[in-house]
């Protein structure tokens, strides 16, 4: 779609060549003579934006921009001046107008504040396409949601997505921390580069240096050529580096290097490369607490994390989960060619109630489960996987079932029912399990709602 653009200038020569060259980049482009004529034709033409000539017969450029700001603010607004006409340049501006530029009309200059103002209605048409799926309740997974928490999250990427700023996204696994990366790509004024994506805790050391930043011919046994990497590959766009907090020392200095100068050197030395990138991580770890255990730099921590984004666990937005099950539940009912209408009351229910400890991928997985297992047109609570629900790891008597319980459940309930046993000995309990006297103790931190224990001295 070619935007359009309404030229309103009274002096004939100077507006049929200011909108041929405005034709020649790609505009469509009608034409009015006077104020009173254009401001006819704005409805019927609809433009993104109005280039009015300040002084006009009858009405001036100042009657079209308060026009324009009275009438639809979507419309943006430039002004032509004359010499010696800075004050009603200002006025301009105060009432509404984008920008204003000086006659004679420098088309270099002008093209800037127009594309300017394109890239800013096209960014507001994609925030609203945005806001609109999250309120039909359709869209990416893991953003689809009406809870407050998911709202927020919408909110910060509309802020931060338009800026060059540093994005550290942080949750547990699972909550779609890529979907985000990927929103405030495709929100951001870079949209039209490349997303590149890297999964930093897949690779070896050296392996992810070569792969971020590339490598020369013989900078190691097997690189028989050069190389660009990731960051090249994203020149112009943004890089999302997933699992940050898996990354080595090494790379650690190389990236906060970028960070401070925006260059980098292949593996194996070369010349420097400058690259505009903009910088998008993810981690399910607490960086914070990493920095203080001297497993991450400190000044690289404040560099990544400029703005932070915490995508929330699904236990904390459970009105999502009926969104997001059917989302799932229509994309795996075509992928399998079922039809499939939805869930029963039971076994929506037990999805809602579950704490869903592996979040929206646990729950994208059981869905997928129980659309193969669906034999009807309607999914039951026999049709999910074993476990979901609030209690169905527990027995009857409170102790955990093995089907469907996990591992941490197990050993909570053998650590507390062995001190029990025990009389609350931490010593004679691990003797019992094989385990140290220091693994029950740190594990009795944990369990909040434990009982006391007597608590022997570490030997």
């Amino acid at each position: 779609m070619s935007f359009r653009i309404l030229l309103i200038d009274d002096e004939p020569a100077g507006r049929a060549a200011l909108a041929e060259l405005l034709r020649d980049e790609g505009f469509e482009v009608e034409e009015a003579g006077s104020a009173e004529a254009g401001l006819e034709r704005v409805d019927a033409f609809d433009p993104a934006v109005v280039i009015t000539d300040m002084r006009m017969p009858g009405k001036t450029g100042l009657d079209v921009v308060r026009a324009l700001a009275a009438r639809d603010q979507s419309v943006a607004s430039i002004v032509l001046t004359g010499h010696g006409e800075v004050e009603n340049a200002v006025e301009a501006m105060r009432l509404g107008a984008r920008d204003y530029i000086s006659k004679p009309v420098d088309f270099a200059e002008l093209k800037v504040s127009v594309d300017a103002v394109v890239s800013r209605q096209k960014l507001q048409r994609d925030l609203a396409l945005m806001r609109g799926r999250v309120a039909e309740r359709e869209g990416p997974a893991g953003l689809i949601g009406s809870s407050e928490p998911m709202e927020e999250v919408v909110r910060l990427i509309e802020q931060v997505a338009p800026s060059r700023a540093t994005v550290l996204i942080t949750g547990e696994s699972g909550t779609g921390k890529e979907l985000v990366a990927t929103a405030v790509h495709r929100l951001s004024q870079r949209n039209d580069g490349p997303f590149v994506r890297v999964h930093c805790a897949a690779l070896a050391e050296t392996l992810l240096e070569s792969e971020l930043f590339g490598h020369e011919k013989g900078a190691f046994t097997g690189a028989d050529r050069r190389r660009d990497g990731r960051f090249a590959s994203a020149h112009g766009g943004t890089l999302f580096l997933d699992e940050i907090g898996e990354i080595s020392p090494a790379v650690q200095v190389k990236l906060l290097r970028f960070l401070q100068e925006r260059e980098f050197e292949r593996v194996g030395g070369g010349p420097t490369i400058r690259v505009d990138v903009r910088l998008v991580t993810a981690t399910n770890r607490d960086l914070e607490q990493e920095v203080k255990d001297g497993r991450f730099r400190e000044d690289l921590f404040y560099r990544l994390n400029v703005i932070n984004i915490r995508v929330p666990p699904l236990r904390e937005r459970p009105t999502d989960i009926p969104l997001l099950a059917h989302a799932f539940l229509r994309r795996f009912a075509s992928e399998n060619e079922k039809k499939i209408a939805g869930f029963t009351a039971d076994a929506l229910a037990a999805m809602t109630s579950h704490p869903w400890r592996g979040n929206v991928r646990e729950l994208e997985n059981c869905v997928e489960r129980a659309v193969v297992m669906c034999r009807g047109d309607v999914v039951e609570l026999g049709d999910l996987p074993t476990g979901v629900g609030p209690s169905s790891a527990r027995g009857a008597n409170g102790e955990p079932e093995v089907p469907g319980a996990r591992l941490d459940e197990l050993e909570r309930h053998a650590i507390l029912q062995t001190l029990e046993a025990c009389g609350g000995s931490t010593s004679r309990a691990a003797k019992i399990l094989g385990i140290s006297v220091r693994k029950i103790q740190y594990r009795l931190r944990e369990y909040s709602d434990a009982p006391p224990a007597d608590v022997d001295p570490v030997e």
